[in-house]
């Protein structure tokens, strides 16, 4: 498995094509996504090999990007089985990154632990300091794509969003829920 390879290749991809007007879809968010990840794989206690296989799906989870907007999921796992094959993963490699990957479609539905870690990864901002900066980004992405228009709404739709939402494992459900009760209280107020 080139590890390696298939890192550079989908940054490489994402940098130089992903449509500017994704302001919260970015490498910057793959990347923070990537990190979180590892971060995870430590915390939780994952073999060296699942590191390797959750690492790589978080960084193609949002490559379908590259092609469309919604469907994403659908279409990263496209590109993972077109492309992993040619770094040297296996069929079944190939199939546990696809869960994981679809597994972040919201709402998300993690079926085992390297899902749950993925999704925990996805969205890890909302229990962040960082939460209104990201957030903000995500707004104004949705409304680069048409999809939002009023501030309003978008606040209607975080509350419902972060109050349906959960952590999966121990460590994000320890270090970021209470954190994510405070903006969730934020913004009903």
């Amino acid at each position: 498995m080139n590890y390696k390879g298939a890192k550079k290749y989908i940054l490489n991809r994402l940098k130089t094509e992903l449509d500017k007007k994704y302001t919260y879809h970015g490498v910057h968010h793959t990347m923070d996504v990537f990190r979180i990840t590892s971060s995870l794989c430590v915390s939780e206690k994952i073999s060296k090999k699942n590191t390797v296989l959750l690492k790589t799906a978080a960084l193609f989870h949002d490559s379908g990007f590259l092609f469309v907007y919604k469907g994403h999921e659908e279409k990263s796992c496209e590109l993972v089985s077109e492309i992993l094959p040619r770094f040297g993963y296996s069929p079944s490699d190939i199939e546990s990154i696809h869960g994981m990957i679809m597994s972040t479609q919201i709402p998300q539905s993690p079926r085992n632990v390297l899902e749950e870690i993925i999704c925990d990864a996805d969205l890890d901002y909302l229990g962040r300091d960082d939460f209104e900066q990201i957030a903000g980004s995500l707004f104004q992405e949705l409304k680069n794509c048409d999809m939002i228009k009023d501030v309003d709404v978008w606040n209607n739709i975080q509350i419902n969003f972060i109050g349906a939402h959960q952590y999966f494992t121990k460590t994000n459900k320890k270090s970021r829920e209470s954190v994510k009760q405070k903006h969730l209280s934020m913004l009903k107020n």
